[in-house]
Order: C-alpha cells, then structure tokens, then sequence
C-alpha cells in the first residue's frame, strides 16, 4: 500500500490581517486558482498553511505563495496578477528564493519586473545593447517590455525622447481616405504602444508629452533621411517591413540611441512573394556584435491560459501542414524518378 501524503506546512509571516485578504482574494479565488493550476489542495487557518499534493508542486506552490504575499505589501492583488505570476512558476522551476533577483524597471505609475527567464534576458539585453530584437508570437511581452525599457529610460533621462514606428502604416495609400492629419490617421496602428505608455505614465502625461514631442509618432516610411540621437525607437510589428525598409530603420540609430525591433515571423501581412525584413535581417545580423536578439517561444506568453494553447495550436498545425507537404513533394519526385526508369 502506499503511504499517505505528509502535508507541507508553513506559516506566513508577518500576519496582517488586510494583506492576508489581499492574498486570498474575493472567496478564497486566487487560492483556488493555485489550487487548479497546480493541482494541489490548500488548506489554511490564519497564516498556518497545509498543501497537499505532488511534493514539487507543493514545494513551488509555497514559494509562489511567499512571493504574493510580498506583492500585497503595497499592492492590490487580482487574479490576473495571480495568473501571470503561476505563468512565470511554469516557465521556471522556483526553488528556494530562485527568480527573485533580477531587473525592476521603474515607471512612473509603479516598478515593472519581467516575469520568466526570458523576459528577464530580454529586458537584460536591451539595458546592454544599442540594438535588439524580440522575435516571437502574441503575449511575450516584446512590445510591452520595449516601452516599459523606453519609459524607464525617459524617466532616468538616458535618453531624450521615445520614438514609435510601425511598417503597417503606409504614407497615404491605404489611410489617405481617412479624416484627420498624419497622427490621427495612424494612431490606431500604434494603439498597443499607447496602452502601454498610458499606463506606466498616466493618460495627462502621455498627452503633455506627445505634444512636446517628447513622445513621437513616426511611420516608417517618414523615416528615411534622419538620424536619431539619444532617442529610444521602438518597432513595432516588424515583420511586415520589406528588406529594403529594415535596412533604412536600421541605419537610422545615431549615438545614444537604443532601438528594440519587434516581431511574429508567424504573423506576416506581406504581398505574396515579398520577403520579410525581419525574416531576413535574422540572418544577415545574426552573428554582429552590439546585436542582441531574444526568441520567444510559446511558453512565453503571459496572457490568459488560451492564448498559450491558441498558439500552440496554430504552431503543431503548421508543422503537420509542413510535412505534409514535404511528403507531397517527395512522392512527386519519386513518382517523376519511376517515370524516368520506365
């Protein structure tokens, strides 16, 4: 027979009774949400906890435990917070104090930390390097994480103004019809960087800004002839960028700037038969020093559990229709070959 389970107890400490609330949530939610996500059951009495289960899980669940209630110090927790934080515990195996330590970016609405071992390169890499590139799918956080660097950098006054581009607008081909001048035409293209800006600033000060110019709106095809000083340029959606315009961006960057490059390479709204830039600078500049380039893969991703299942998903049916194709293919040369012999 095998033996019962020994329960890991620990005990929560200092206890204050409005932090402890925090970290429990509404009915005990966010308790049960570690409970479903670990497959584990928590029991508690006061700060005395009980959890029962895998002994790994149990062991990560407690560290994962400690690490919010930290978090309630200041801050109000929710079960998004919750779920990102169980994201990051899945990416990486936490033990002991592991991940604690790391790179805090400091905004003016509150201090940002990577959440995994490759936000935490990533954000690392831009700190380090002039120019950087964060390739993967939706909800890694490479854009979210560029301004987040970009806004700690205005704010440390490393650089002198924030610089957004995106290839996906076109100088007036597509949104000539729309009203307003340049800035109003785009802004929905740009509107992820926004979001972003607005919430680690605020709605006011994103606004003063951009009125300075501080904070600048440039599309990629205004770019061409300048060159950027002690700025901080962020790239948004580069994948759709021809080879032509990522060599321009490219030698654009003058001295003080940092420029963080975005991208899906899964994602690309190109013509048919137009190359990527982004595709292709992966290998023209895989190899230069100064040039930092970080891959996410689905794991990565920080947004609700579906997106990370959505993308996997998409990525075993890419791969299935891959082979198949493969396998086509070779059955035609095989059957071209029979022929020949005949």
């Amino acid at each position: 027979m095998n033996a019962p389970i020994e329960p890991h107890r620990f005990v929560l400490e200092p206890f204050e009774a409005r932090r402890f609330a925090n970290l429990c949530g509404q009915f005990d939610e966010h308790l049960r949400l570690i409970e479903q996500r670990l497959d584990i059951e928590i029991r508690n009495r006061g700060n005395q906890f009980e959890l029962v289960g895998d002994p790994k899980h149990t062991q990560s669940a407690e560290h994962l435990l400690r690490r919010l209630y930290r978090e309630t110090n200041g801050t109000e927790l929710s079960p998004d917070m919750v779920h990102l934080f169980l994201q990051e515990s899945a990416m990486e195996e936490l033990g002991g104090e592991k991940g604690e330590a790391g790179v805090t970016l400091r905004t003016r609405k509150g201090m940002i930390r990577p959440r995994g071992a490759n936000q935490q390169r990533y954000v690392k890499a831009i700190l380090d390097h002039d120019i950087n590139f964060g390739i993967g799918p939706a909800g890694t956080g490479k854009t979210y994480l560029a301004v987040a660097c970009a806004v700690d950098a205005l704010e440390r006054e490393q650089v002198r103004r924030i610089l957004l581009v995106r290839p996906a607008v076109e100088a007036g081909e597509k949104l000539g019809f729309l009203p307003g001048d340049l800035a109003q035409k785009i802004d929905p293209y740009l509107r992820p960087l926004y979001d972003a800006l607005y919430e680690m600033l605020g709605f006011e000060t994103v606004a003063k800004l951009i009125e300075k110019q501080v904070i600048e709106v440039a599309p990629l095809a205004y770019m061409r002839g300048r060159t950027l000083n002690n700025s901080f340029i962020i790239l948004d959606e580069s994948q759709n960028t021809t080879l032509e315009q990522m060599k321009m961006f490219l030698t654009r960057i003058g001295f003080g700037s940092t420029a963080v490059i975005t991208g899906d390479t899964t994602q690309v709204d190109l013509p048919r038969g137009t190359r990527s830039g982004l595709l292709h600078v992966i290998d023209v500049l895989r190899d230069v020093p100064g040039i930092s380039f970080t891959h996410f893969k689905p794991k990565d991703v920080v947004r609700h559990p579906l997106v990370q299942r959505i993308v996997e998903a998409y990525e075993r049916f890419d791969d299935a229709q891959g082979k198949a194709a493969e396998a086509r293919a070779a059955a035609r040369r095989q059957a071209k070959d029979d022929d020949s012999d005949a």
